[in-house]
């Protein structure tokens, strides 16, 4: 499936900062038999002093910006076409998790895709009683991994109910998971906790859902900025898989990756600091839609 996308960031401070730099995670990815980045461009206006297009250590594109001229506003404009080729659910049976233990057990590699990397805590996914107490009263012992993943997934959306305006970026998983409301970065969270807690490795996606939905399809929840769901390691035979828990469906080609990283602090869409006084206000919006739907 083809897409074109756009995404438009908007800032407005309360007083000009003085100077800025900022880190932008926003760029779709390449993956290998999954998603082909055919063109894309980053806009930023004012423009600024310095400017670097580079990798980060998950291999995600990210651009580091360097304001050193007062400001009052900044616009981030996003633009790229995609194409989604495969998708990221199960290719092949995954072990139970006594299996799972002995292959992490045998990894030796600490590449930017080590499973290794996602068995610890992170700074938004600190290890809750609550959620593994929650986990494994729904993991069975015997289960295939990805069975796991998917039964874990379901459950969380059958429980939690989307709701954009019951957290902010900095609410504790542990708060949204007691009130069972929140967006996607909060079922994400929750769920890579849970599936930690259990010795399976886990990790956050960052990116971009389908905005407008196949014909007689559902819209999915959480369209309208950028999105997020979870990445999930299941043995070295099935390996990496993707769960939007969110909507309760492994990732498919309505899923447009931009980055993988621990949690959303490794993959947040702009990062940085600045030099003000008062406060800010932000908006962002996203379109993605075929290529023969293109919004302008």
């Amino acid at each position: 499936m083809r897409y074109d996308i756009k995404l438009t960031i908007d800032y407005i401070y309360e007083s000009p900062a003085a100077g800025a730099r900022q880190i932008l995670h926003v760029m779709p990815l390449a993956i290998e038999g999954r998603q082909r980045v055919i063109a894309g461009s980053i806009h930023i206006e004012p423009k600024p002093a310095m400017r670097q297009d580079r990798r980060d250590f998950f291999g995600n594109d990210l651009t580091e910006l360097a304001f050193t001229e007062p400001h009052s506003d900044i616009t981030i404009v996003l633009k790229a076409r995609v194409d989604v080729t495969g998708s990221a659910a199960p290719g092949s049976p995954s072990p139970d998790l006594p299996e799972l233990a002995r292959a992490l057990d045998a990894q030796t590699d600490l590449g930017p895709r080590s499973p290794l990397h996602f068995l610890a805590a992170s700074p938004y996914a600190e290890p809750v009683r609550e959620i593994a107490v929650w986990a494994r009263r729904h993991s069975p012992p015997g289960r295939p991994v990805a069975d796991i993943v998917a039964g874990l997934g379901l459950t969380l959306h059958r429980e939690m109910r989307f709701d954009a305006e019951a957290t902010t970026v900095s609410t504790p998983a542990a708060e949204a998971f007691a009130s069972r409301h929140g967006v996607c970065q909060d079922f994400t969270h929750i769920m890579i906790i849970a599936l930690r807690s259990l010795g399976i490795p886990a990790g956050y996606v960052s990116g971009y859902l389908r905005t407008l939905p196949p014909p007689g399809k559902e819209r999915l929840e959480g369209a309208d900025a950028m999105h997020a769901w979870v990445s999930v390691w299941c043995g070295p035979e099935t390996g990496w898989v993707e769960y939007d828990p969110t909507n309760a469906v492994f990732a498919g080609d309505g899923h447009i990756v931009v980055a993988h990283g621990r949690d959303y602090a490794d993959v947040a869409p702009v990062r940085g600091a600045m030099r003000i006084s008062g406060g800010q206000t932000t908006d962002q919006f996203v379109d993605v839609v075929p290529v023969n739907e293109t919004v302008a």
